[in-house]
């Protein structure tokens, strides 16, 4: 990654143009360095809501922020208690580069720092995991989170290095993975690449947020609003794909010799029809973008009872299914 890359908002330009004219009241339910809130408001935006769970991202804010930015410590699974009828939402998911470049924060195998991977610095750390949960338990996380084939072979290296000693760093940790697994080819990623994004998600409990999260938005837009969601890797697109589905009144096709059902109530309607996916431009000048995609949807004024996340293919762990 560039030098200047770290702070540039993916996909800004399509999410702007697709909801143009921006204006109104906006929430940017993941602040980090602000680069959406500061594209809504160059945009049009008469106010946006800031919210985040990392309290640091608002001490480094204090510079620019002028009166139109209303700043709120909380996660975007509580947007609905902050905040009613807006004219749009922004979510850019995942953890973003700004806490990837700080050591300190845990997130990164890139760099040597403490096995943290906490967004709002309390709770449960992923050392405090790794430190914990049993074998399957970890294997669990990281197949079901992660997407790992070799969970059970990285869980079972993990119980044993920590047998010999507590794993606290990121480093040390990516050196047990690596060592039981094989050597990456030109051009794949790093060994620790899933099992890192999977505590990292177990840590944050990062799908749960992100249901509870839609659900939230759809509650705080007013009729005619319009949700932005960017994800980075296939599982959250899944999640937000079938969720703009199933609300826009999409149900999956029943038994065809069953009697015919009335249409569900359809809360939202789709902006766009597929995913939009960065430009090679965009990838050039933010690497970070390469794997994003956005998908945006209106607010109708029908409302509906709440989609179960089992529809939306969420994953789940065994011990939460039962």
């Amino acid at each position: 990654m560039s030098a200047a890359a770290p702070h540039i908002p993916v996909l800004l330009d399509p999410i702007l143009k697709l909801c143009a004219p921006i204006t109104g009241r906006w929430a940017d339910g993941t602040f980090g360095a602000g680069g959406y809130t500061k594209g809504l408001l160059a945009a049009g935006a008469d106010e946006v809501m800031a919210i985040d769970r990392d309290p640091t991202v608002f001490e480094m804010a204090t510079s620019w922020a002028d009166d139109r930015i209303c700043m709120v410590e909380a996660t975007f699974s509580e947007l609905d208690a902050h905040a009613s009828d807006l004219d749009g939402v922004v979510l850019d998911l995942g953890v973003s580069s700004m806490q990837i470049d700080q050591a300190e924060r845990g997130f990164s195998f890139m760099k040597d720092g403490p096995l943290d991977m906490r967004m709002s610095q309390s709770g449960r750390s992923a050392a405090d995991i790794v430190a914990e949960a049993s074998e399957s338990h970890l294997a669990d996380i990281l197949f079901h989170y992660g997407e790992e084939r070799a969970s059970r072979r990285i869980a079972k290296a993990i119980v044993k290095a920590r047998a010999e000693g507590p794993i606290n760093s990121t480093l040390a940790l990516a050196q047990i993975i690596e060592h039981v697994m094989p050597r990456p080819k030109p051009g794949q990623s790093h060994p620790a690449t899933r099992s890192f994004q999977a505590l990292r998600i177990a840590v944050n409990n990062e799908y749960d947020e992100l249901f509870a999260g839609l659900m939230a938005a759809e509650k705080a837009l007013r009729p005619g609003g319009l949700l932005a969601v960017v994800t980075f890797h296939s599982v959250e697109d899944r999640i937000v794909k079938r969720f703009f589905q199933l609300r826009g009144g999409k149900a999956p096709a029943g038994n065809r010799y069953a009697p015919a059902q009335e249409k569900p109530a359809a809360p939202f309607a789709p902006v766009t029809r597929k995913a939009v996916e960065p430009s090679p431009e965009e990838i050039a000048a933010n690497p970070r973008a390469r794997s994003a995609k956005l998908r945006i949807a209106r607010r109708t004024e029908e409302d509906a009872p709440p989609t179960p996340a089992k529809a939306l293919g969420m994953p789940q762990l065994p011990e939460a299914r039962r």
